[in-house]
């Protein structure tokens, strides 16, 4: 497969990818969480979340991709 078409192929968890998913998923929620908690609203707050949201949305494709060959 090319890069390419590696980027842009979905990638279905298997075995236990799920879990592990789920448990990023859950650590970037407790983190967001943090973040609303402990700074004020506000552009500042706003960029960490989002980036906190991107770095999600990354691992998981790394570890989705990392399944594919």
């Amino acid at each position: 497969m090319s890069d390419l078409a590696h980027r842009f192929t979905h990638h279905p968890p298997t075995g236990d990818r799920a879990a592990t998913h789920a448990t990023l998923r859950g650590a970037c929620h407790g983190l967001a969480a943090t973040v609303m908690d402990l700074c004020p609203p506000g552009r500042e707050q706003a960029l960490a979340l989002t980036k906190i949201e991107e770095a999600m949305f990354w691992a998981t494709a790394g570890i989705a991709r990392q399944e594919t060959p």
